[in-house]
C-alpha cells in the first residue's frame, strides 16, 4: 500500500470520534443505547461503499433463580457489505456493547496525560471499531481495493459471550479467505493473542421435593444437596486441559423446609475442541447418577459458547503477515496465548484464519481504570491496512 495514504490516516479525528463513542453508554442490556450506538455506526461506516442493514438479534433465553428459563432482550447487530461479488473476500468484526451499565458510576472520559485517556469501552472496544473503520478507508483510497471484498459485523452481546450473535457471525465467516477481530491487544505494548481456550456457561435446574425439615425430613428430596453434589463432583472432573468453576447455588426457601429447587451455575474452560467433547459425556453421565442417587430432576441449560481456538497454518500465517507488516512499520509484533475468549473463537469453528487482538493499545478493561493508549490508534489502523493492502496484492495464506 502506498506510505502516503498510511501517513494520511487521521488520528486525531480517530481518537475524536472514539471519544464520542465511549460517551454513549451500550452496556449489553442498555437497549436504548445501544440503539443510539448503531446510529453513529450506521453514519461512520457509512462512508465506505457498501451496503449497511441492523439485524435483529437471534433468541436468547436464561435460567432465573427459580429456574424458569426467561428470555433475554439483545440488541441489533449492524452488518456491512462491500463487494460481495470479489472473489477474495474478508470478514472485519467488532463489538458495539460494553460492561458498563448506565447507573455504573463510570461514564466519562478523562485524560491521564497527552498519550493515555481513560474512559469506558476507550479500548474496549470502541478505539478499536475506529481502528477498523479508518483501516478500511485507507485500503480504499488504495489502487488494490477492487480485488477484495468484505463483511463487516459488529455486535451487540459481545460481553456477554455473543449468544444472539453467534448465527450471524458464523453465516458471514463461512468461506471468507481471513479474518481479522478488533480487540484490543493483550498487552500495553500491543502483544496479540494466539492461540485461545475455549468457554461454555452452564446453569443445572434441580427440581426435588419439599417437606418438612423436622417432622417428615426423609420424605423430601433435597434440591440443594443435589446441586451440592454436583458442584463438588464437577470439581474433580478437572483436568490439564479443562478448568471447571462452579460459580454459585441458587435455591431453597425456610431453613425448616426440606428445599426443592436449586440452580446450579458454572464456567468451563476448555483448552481443545476433544476436552469440551469429553466433558459433554462426562456431564450427561453425571447428571444421569445424580437423577437416579438423589431422586431429583436436572435439567441442563447452555453449553459451550466459544469453542477453543487452535492456531493452524493458514491461521499463524496470517501471524507472520501482521508481524511482517509491523516490522515495515516499525512496530514489534508479538503474541502469546491466552485464556480470555471472544468472537475471534467463533470465527475460527469455521475453519477461517483469524487473528483476534487488532485493536489499540491500552489496559485494565472491564474496570473503571480501562485505559487508551491513544497514538495507537493511528498505529494499529496503519498495520490494518498494510495487511489488507498485502493481501489485495495477492498474500496467500
Amino acid at each position: 500500500m502506498e506510505r502516503e495514504i498510511l501517513d494520511s490516516i487521521d488520528g486525531a479525528a480517530m481518537c475524536e470520534q472514539t471519544l464520542r463513542w465511549s460517551s454513549i453508554n451500550s452496556g449489553t442490556g442498555n437497549l436504548e443505547g445501544l440503539a443510539r450506538m448503531a446510529s453513529e455506526l450506521g453514519d461512520a461506516f457509512g462512508a465506505l461503499p457498501g451496503d449497511i442493514e441492523l439485524v435483529d438479534p437471534a433468541p436468547v433465553t436464561a435460567i432465573a433463580a427459580d429456574g424458569r428459563e426467561v428470555e433475554v432482550a439483545n440488541g441489533k447487530h449492524l452488518v456491512c457489505r462491500v463487494r460481495p461479488d470479489a472473489e477474495r473476500r474478508l470478514i472485519f468484526t467488532g463489538h458495539m456493547d460494553t460492561v458498563f451499565p448506565p447507573d455504573h458510576p463510570f461514564q466519562e472520559n478523562t485524560w491521564l496525560d497527552d498519550d493515555v485517556v481513560n474512559g469506558p469501552g476507550t479500548a474496549d472496544m470502541k478505539g478499536g471499531i475506529a481502528v477498523m473503520l479508518h483501516a478500511l478507508l485507507a485500503l480504499e483510497r488504495s489502487n488494490d481495493a477492487a480485488k477484495i471484498g468484505y463483511d463487516i459485523m459488529i455486535n451487540a452481546d459481545e460481553e456477554t459471550g455473543s449468544l444472539s450473535s453467534a448465527p450471524l457471525i458464523e453465516q458471514l465467516a463461512i468461506g471468507k479467505y481471513a479474518a481479522l477481530t478488533y480487540e484490543p491487544a493483550a498487552t500495553p505494548e500491543g502483544t496479540l493473542a494466539h492461540a485461545r481456550g475455549g468457554s461454555g456457561n452452564y446453569a443445572l435446574t434441580i427440581r426435588g421435593l419439599a417437606a418438612h425439615a423436622g417432622r417428615n425430613p426423609q420424605d423430601g428430596r433435597n434440591a440443594v444437596l443435589a446441586a451440592s453434589a454436583i458442584a463438588l463432583r464437577l470439581e474433580a472432573l478437572q483436568q490439564d486441559d479443562i478448568s471447571i468453576n462452579p460459580a454459585k447455588i441458587e435455591g431453597g426457601s425456610a431453613n425448616n423446609v426440606v428445599p426443592d429447587h436449586a440452580v446450579l451455575r458454572f464456567n468451563i474452560r476448555p483448552k481443545a475442541p476433544d476436552a469440551a467433547e469429553r466433558f459433554a459425556q462426562q456431564l450427561t453421565a453425571l447428571v444421569g447418577e445424580v437423577q437416579q442417587s438423589r431422586e431429583v430432576d436436572i435439567h441442563v441449560h447452555g453449553g459451550i459458547s466459544r469453542p477453543p481456538k487452535p492456531v493452524d497454518r493458514k491461521t499463524q500465517a496470517l501471524f507472520d503477515l501482521v508481524r511482517d507488516c509491523g516490522r515495515e512499520l516499525g512496530q514489534e509484533i508479538d503474541w502469546k496465548s491466552t485464556g480470555g475468549v471472544c468472537d475471534g473463537n467463533n470465527i475460527a469453528a469455521t475453519g477461517v484464519p483469524v487473528v483476534d487482538t487488532m485493536g489499540v493499545r491500552g489496559g485494565k478493561i472491564h474496570s473503571a481504570d480501562e485505559f487508551m493508549i491513544v497514538p495507537s490508534l493511528k498505529e494499529r489502523a496503519a498495520l490494518s491496512a498494510l495487511v489488507l493492502g498485502r493481501i489485495a496484492q495477492g498474500e496467500r495464506l
